[in-house]
């Protein structure tokens, strides 16, 4: 019994690290260069590449994320120093919010810079309230950086975890729900820039308490997947017949029940791959998934005209297959970069990468991933 144990232990580890390798390469998917403003996106709108695109997006990006905020809260639950405040918190301050600002000022630096002498078509500083807006997030999404909002967002739940591990089911289940009424209901900002975050953060406490996680592994994996499958059914018809217009009510429902469904599947699918031959592989790319999801939209800014230079842009003949693999190119630049900086600062690669490339892993759990 304990062998089993043991093995189940191992294995959960392996799926949460393999979890954030197939959430944030998803991600990239949301980011993904086209080459078009917003005006040229919605004259393609209907067509095959961008029906691709959208599928992509939604199943891979969007759809992913919420598990990553989910396995935050279902760590902090098990880690006995989130509940010592002081130490917790200054451990994800170094963790989280200062590589965030560190990367959203080399967005500044790159991006800016390369739209200012370059004329890359990129925002550039208008105002020092508009520097930090970028660099610290503190009222609105950032125009380079878009994706750190998670970041943010996290950072604060963090903040509320000492809090929050101690609280009974009965007191943060009615807080799981106040968020996600917020998220349907189009609030949050300046507070939380998605409620959503909150929400699955909790969510994932109380999974941690009821072994939740345990459960959704034994489900057969077509019936983890069903859930979530129908409802992007449901998304599509929506997006097809309704298109994109103002978000309502109803809209943000659905896309709240997708991310749950999501949510069960990506973690049945991470669950079904740390038992795989893949299992290998995954785990050692994923040291680099932090640092990717904090680089990739600088390399997008960047890297994305050169590259669709040869591809053309979105609508070109080409231009599905660069669509496809722009995970895969971005995570090779990134593992040559962070295995460079590595090999030359450590300390430089340590603190942009949360502690994940430095000489020794930051973690919440004395071991999340065996080595393979």
């Amino acid at each position: 019994m304990s062998e089993t144990i043991v093995a189940d232990r191992a294995r959960r580890s392996d799926a949460i690290a393999i979890a954030r390798v197939i959430c944030i390469l998803g991600v990239v998917y949301v980011h993904a260069w086209t080459g078009l403003n917003g005006i040229a996106l919605a004259a393609l709108r209907g067509t095959g590449q961008d029906t691709l695109r959208w599928t992509l997006m939604e199943v891979f990006g969007r759809s992913a994320v919420p598990l990553l905020g989910l396995i935050s809260g279902w760590l902090v639950a098990g880690s006995g120093t989130s509940r010592a405040w002081t130490t917790h918190v200054a451990r994800k301050a170094r963790t989280i919010l200062l590589p965030m600002v560190l990367w959203n000022a080399l967005a500044i630096l790159f991006v800016s810079g390369a739209a200012l002498l370059f004329h890359l078509q990129a925002p550039t500083p208008s105002s020092l309230e508009w520097v930090a807006q970028e660099l610290f997030i503190l009222t609105r999404n950032p125009d380079i950086n878009v994706q750190m909002p998670f970041l943010r967002d996290l950072f604060l739940c963090m903040l509320a975890a000492p809090l929050l591990v101690r609280l009974p089911g009965w007191v943060l289940l009615p807080v799981a729900l106040i968020a996600a009424a917020a998220q349907v209901a189009g609030l949050g900002p300046p507070v939380l820039m998605r409620a959503s975050i909150l929400f699955f953060f909790v969510i994932g406490i109380l999974a941690r308490r009821q072994g939740t996680e345990q459960t959704v592994a034994r489900l057969p994996l077509w019936l983890a997947l069903l859930p979530f499958l129908l409802l992007m059914m449901v998304q599509l018809y929506r997006a097809v017949a309704v298109g994109d217009g103002e978000w309502t009510t109803v809209q943000r429902a659905i896309d709240m029940s997708v991310r749950i469904a999501a949510a069960v599947a990506f973690w049945r699918i991470a669950w079904a791959l740390a038992g795989s031959g893949a299992r290998g592989l995954l785990l050692r790319i994923e040291p680099y998934m932090f640092f990717l999801f904090c680089a990739h939209l600088i390399l997008i800014w960047l890297g994305g005209p050169l590259i669709g230079k040869l591809t053309g842009d979105m609508g070109s003949p080409l231009y599905p297959l660069y669509l496809i693999l722009q995970p895969l190119i971005v995570l090779v630049v990134v593992i040559a970069v962070g295995s460079t900086l590595r090999r030359v600062a450590p300390g430089a690669a340590a603190l942009l990468s949360g502690g994940r490339l430095g000489p020794a892993r930051i973690r919440d759990q004395p071991v999340l991933v065996r080595a393979p």
